[in-house]
């Protein structure tokens, strides 16, 4: 259950250097587990490319930029053997935005009809719940052969793109590489809590990265 997991409610236990000492501990964890030949030749659920979903507390997200970045940075030498590449959820949709000249209009819109409004909007203009939306197509073409996959900023984009929809939309048009979904809540397999708070849909075909 979500409750039992080290980033659930229970960590409220921890203070503030164990919570950072344990975040290390699963970041170190997080790049062993990547840099296995296993982790990008194994199949997930079902025989599928693997889905993973790193979960860590939302208080945290510093932290883990900087270790992706880090990440990123030490990729970049070659020695490797495949290529980490990051895509921005948050940038993805802004970039979108910007080039269609749609995000002044947004603001403006927002103001008279709502946020809520103006969720539909955009899900409507990136196609966010088809297999070929604009988030999976750009994915999908930005991916080299050999490569695993994160995404970043899914808490930035809280309501406009949830969590649950990107990942189904994905696994229905996406399967070249592992992707692994930077979580800022807490994933129990089964359920997801955006911040910990803020429930998505059920997901099951993920496995969660590290314990």
């Amino acid at each position: 259950m979500v409750g039992g997991t080290r980033y659930g409610p229970d960590r409220q236990g921890l203070d503030g250097g164990e919570m950072m000492a344990e975040l290390a501990r699963r970041l170190d964890e997080m790049e062993a587990a990547i840099r296995k030949p296993s982790f990008r030749s194994s199949r997930g659920r079902a025989n599928e490319v693997n889905y993973w979903i790193f979960d860590y507390p939302p208080e945290r997200e510093l932290e883990v930029r900087e270790r992706i970045k880090y990440l990123v940075n030490k990729n970049q030498k070659g020695s490797d053997g495949f290529q980490l590449v990051v895509f921005d959820l948050y940038d993805l949709i802004i970039d979108h935005l910007e080039s269609k000249n749609f995000l002044r209009q947004c603001m403006a819109f927002e103001q008279k009809q709502g946020f809520d409004r103006i969720t539909k909007a955009v899900n409507n203009s990136m196609k966010i719940s088809d297999s070929d939306s604009l988030i999976v197509r750009y994915i999908r073409e930005h991916t080299p052969e050999n490569a695993v996959v994160f995404l970043a900023g899914i808490g930035k984009c809280y309501p406009i793109l949830r969590s649950h929809k990107v990942l189904n939309t994905l696994h229905q048009g996406f399967g070249q590489a592992p992707v692994v979904l930077l979580y800022p809540g807490v994933y129990d397999e089964q359920q997801l809590l955006l911040f910990g708070k803020i429930k998505d849909d059920n997901y099951y075909r993920a496995f969660r990265l590290v314990k």
